[in-house]
């Protein structure tokens, strides 16, 4: 199980390593859209090479909510040109269900505007959220002035969380290594579930 984890660490790791911010813009590009890319592993390994003096805390803050736009901005456009019909029938190979559709639209429907800004410092519904966005054709640019507000401080949060740790390690390194095996076990657990429960679905 901690392969699996690993494997998936190693790419995010790799990437950013080997192409810098670029390789931020891509993976969090990614992230933005439906590829499930976890922003919670890209963005405080960035914050560590921060620390290192490799990249700056604005930088990669910048850079992380750049490619949220970009991802978000692919899923309001098939939304608002594709619409609903393609979503229901093509979401599910990506595992999108029509109950993650039908909750974004409720979200939406509830509280417009400042749920797209809200959304981006929530993990777990911020991929859906566009798709009312877009089928409601939302004017672009208060859209995207939404998306960058909340995705810059959700990037800068958790960028500087990777520094702090980058900080401590000496301190907090012995502690987490100790719980290494716990925190991916439920790590795991978490993603068998989400994924078996979207499959399930479709």
């Amino acid at each position: 199980m901690g392969g699996i984890l690993g494997e998936l660490a190693n790419f995010v790791i790799s990437t950013i390593e080997s192409t810098g911010y670029l390789g931020i813009l891509f993976l969090m590009v990614l992230e933005g859209s439906f590829i499930p890319v976890p922003s919670e592993i890209i963005l405080p390994f960035s914050g560590y090479l921060v620390f290192k003096g490799e990249f700056s805390l604005l930088g990669v803050a910048l850079v992380g909510a750049v490619g949220n736009i970009i991802g978000t901005l692919f899923t309001y456009h098939v939304a608002r040109y594709l619409g609903l019909p393609f979503l229901y029938k093509y979401g599910k190979y990506v595992l999108v269900t029509h109950k993650d559709i039908d909750l974004a639209r409720r979200l939406f429907e509830k509280f417009g505007a400042l749920m797209i800004f809200a959304s981006r410092l929530v993990p777990g519904i911020r991929g859906f959220i566009p798709i009312p966005a877009g089928i409601a054709r939302m004017k672009i640019i208060p859209f995207v002035i939404y998306v960058f507000t909340g995705s810059f401080l959700y990037s800068l949060v958790l960028t500087y969380a990777g520094v702090v740790a980058g900080k401590n390690w000496d301190t907090l390194g012995p502690y987490f290594r100790k719980f290494d095996w716990v925190i991916v076990i439920i790590i795991l657990a978490i993603g068998a579930w989400w994924i078996w429960r979207h499959l399930r679905k479709n």
